[in-house]
């Protein structure tokens, strides 16, 4: 029918449409970028030198933060949220399981400046005077817990990283959990198996595809989060081991930097980061689109 066939046509053009704005901003960004990447050629990836005083941009120091904060979260929260999702679906009663899942996502109505002031004044001086140095006194000889316990610095961005994507992470790991057949449940329970043999063998078992595709997504969260990280995190652009030592995200750097940019290559710099954290963004949502697709093939 003629309506149909514009309907079809309307529902293209608009998908097209969000891939040519997409297209569009990418090569803004480039076209920004470029005069900051021809200056600083392959140095702007493999050096930790971030001096716009000096005209010196080099990202390595942003990506590791970038990437060691979200990394650290993850392991923190993946198995708390994969845990609560368990419980959600496997435990607990119907009415208990709303009121939890409904205090979890709670939690992602938050806004992350709220996260940064609770970071500031709450889980950085716990950290500063408790953890910290109870954590160097007694891990001292790990790199990762060496140095002067300051509060601030990659372990609180970390944490509060991990409590902002838990809910993102046992949404999705619960809606994972759920799509698994009831009978697969009771088939295991009907051949002897123990409740923590059922839940292991039959369900998380099944669900491997689909937490994968969770924790890419929750990767993905973590990745572009700005401002809790950046009043948390330190901002200073250094590769230390110490988790305890400040450092810096390509998401902290646009907020702290762009305001008040020095110059047109400060700019431009600015602006190459923004497309380095673009493209990662979407490898890592590319990625989670190919686990969707092999689970669902399986």
């Amino acid at each position: 029918m003629k309506g149909d066939r514009i309907f079809l046509g309307a529902l293209r053009a608009l998908s097209g449409l969000s891939l040519a704005l997409l297209l569009v901003f990418v090569g803004l960004l480039a076209h920004q970028a470029w005069p900051a990447l021809r200056h600083s050629g392959l140095s702007f990836l493999s050096s930790s030198d971030w001096d716009p005083g000096s005209d010196g941009f080099g990202a390595l120091a942003l990506i590791y933060g970038t990437v060691v904060s979200s990394v650290l979260a993850l392991v923190i929260a993946v198995p708390v949220s994969v845990a609560a999702a368990l419980c959600l679906t496997e435990v607990f009663s119907k009415r208990v399981a709303w009121l939890v899942s409904f205090l979890i996502e709670m939690l992602a109505a938050i806004p992350s400046v709220v996260f940064g002031l609770w970071g500031i004044f709450v889980l950085a001086p716990f950290f500063r005077s408790g953890l910290q140095p109870f954590l160097s006194e007694k891990l001292s000889f790990l790199p990762l817990f060496s140095g002067p316990p300051l509060g601030v610095g990659m372990l609180t961005a970390g944490v509060v990283l991990a409590i902002m994507i838990t809910p993102t992470l046992t949404a999705l790991s619960r809606e994972v959990f759920a799509s698994i057949p009831r009978i697969q449940r009771e088939a295991a329970l009907a051949l002897g198996a123990t409740a923590w043999e059922t839940i292991s063998l039959s369900v998380l078992k099944s669900a491997r595809s689909g937490l994968a595709t969770a924790v890419i997504l929750a990767w993905g969260r973590a990745l572009g989060e700005t401002m809790a990280v950046t009043m948390v995190i330190g901002n200073r652009p250094q590769i230390q081991a110490s988790l305890f030592a400040p450092a810096q995200t390509l998401a902290s750097v646009l907020a702290n930097e762009y305001a008040e940019a020095s110059g047109d290559l400060h700019l431009s710099a600015l602006s190459a980061v923004g497309l380095a954290l673009l493209l990662v963004s979407l490898l890592v949502h590319g990625l989670s689109r190919v686990l969707i697709k092999r689970g669902s093939a399986a």
